[in-house]
């Protein structure tokens, strides 16, 4: 099963294969497919923004177009590191706390819930629909750059989460990384 794991590609499928987690195969299909389309979403929006300002000089534009970049990569990153973490543990046979795969699908989908979020309270005022929902009004009545927080700590949590439950503590860790 080592051979089929080659670059971020062969993970995915490598990670779904190789962990017993429910939680976590549904991460992996879902978060793929995600970071799939948040890639693409990206790319057409950037080949889009550079048509529309093709005729603009240097400096602010090119600044704004690297950021946009840095941005979309902000987003697939974290989408996968669930996935790729999962990948390198169980290839490596790193010892990790015995929840690792489920805990690690479960951020995975915070982070997904965490950008959804993010885009309702950063919606432009044209694109927000009336809601009856208590919930949605009040991410509504939140500043447009508040949408930065959700996404930022559930990334957080990711890596936090990966941190805490790899091996080393000797607190629930599995030295045969059989999860």
């Amino acid at each position: 099963m080592v051979d089929s794991y080659r670059g971020v590609f062969g993970a995915i499928p490598y990670a779904f294969r190789a962990t017993e987690s429910l939680t976590m195969r549904a991460y992996a299909a879902l978060g793929a497919l995600a970071a799939g389309f948040v890639a693409l979403v990206v790319t057409l929006a950037l080949v889009v923004w550079m048509g529309e300002t093709a005729s603009a000089q240097g400096g602010t534009f090119l600044f704004s177009r690297s950021l946009f970049v840095v941005a979309g990569l902000g987003a697939v990153g974290p989408l996968l590191a669930p996935i790729l973490f999962v990948a390198r543990r169980h290839r490596r046979g790193d010892p990790v706390a015995a929840t690792y795969d489920r805990w690690m699908g479960a951020v995975g989908f915070l982070f997904l819930l965490s950008l959804y979020l993010g885009m309702v309270i950063s919606a432009p005022e044209g694109l927000r629909d009336p809601s009856d929902s208590v919930l949605v009004n009040a991410l509504y009545a939140l500043p447009q750059l508040a949408g930065f927080v959700p996404p930022v700590a559930a990334g957080l949590a990711v890596f936090a989460t990966h941190f805490r439950l790899r091996g080393g503590s000797g607190d629930g860790v599995a030295d045969n990384g059989s999860t």
